[in-house]
């Protein structure tokens, strides 16, 4: 997550280019659901570090309201990340909240987190170039950021899927490897426990 965070503070200009793949094709393959939540297995590895370190949780994506990221391994752990501001849980205390009218990176980070969980290539683009394959039902990008300062902070990020994104791999100019596994994926109102709905209230 905060791979990601990093990624949107920086990209603050992107300039429009074609893409090497139909990135229309690709939208057209993802489900678009009001509300989508799963599973996540987040395992980072280090560079000079021979053990990765392991996160997991559950993800939801909800459209027009954000993105809402509860660690539940190896502690519990809540980002609430809407249109207007970031918001970090400690259990049900609020321990950081950044507003975007005062963090002007916070709209970028929430455009660039909900554009990756909800596989938005059109969104992307803007920021990454991207290239890949597309089959019958399955897809496979790679992005590379079209700001330097960016590139240099990132290096690539992977995605694949087909009606939902099914893995991330962030792969930093530091040698740092960040791999999400999306599993367990549902999609419509009763996706989302109670508690997490209330979290957007």
């Amino acid at each position: 997550m905060k791979t990601m965070m990093m990624i949107a503070a920086l990209a603050l200009s992107a300039a429009g280019a074609q893409a090497a793949v139909p990135v229309a094709k690709i939208q057209a393959m993802l489900a678009k659901p009001k509300v989508m939540c799963g599973r996540f297995d987040q395992s980072k590895t280090l560079a000079g570090m021979k053990k990765p370190l392991a996160a997991n949780g559950r993800f939801c994506v909800v459209q027009e309201k954000g993105v809402l990221w509860r660690t539940l391994q190896p502690f519990p752990n809540t980002l609430r990340l809407t249109k207007g501001e970031i918001v970090h849980y400690q259990g049900e205390r609020v321990a950081m909240r950044l507003d975007a009218k005062t963090e002007p990176t916070v709209r970028m980070i929430n455009q660039v987190l909900f554009s990756l969980l909800a596989g938005d290539l059109a969104q992307l683009e803007q920021l990454f170039r991207v290239d890949g394959t597309v089959g019958a039902d399955s897809w496979n990008v790679t992005l590379e950021a079209r700001e330097p300062a960016l590139a240099k902070a990132i290096g690539t990020i992977k995605l694949d899927g087909g009606a939902y994104v099914n893995n991330i791999v962030i792969s930093e100019a530091s040698g740092d490897r960040t791999s999400i596994v999306f599993s367990k994926i549902e999609a419509g109102d009763k996706a989302m426990t109670a508690d997490e709905a209330a979290l957007f209230r």
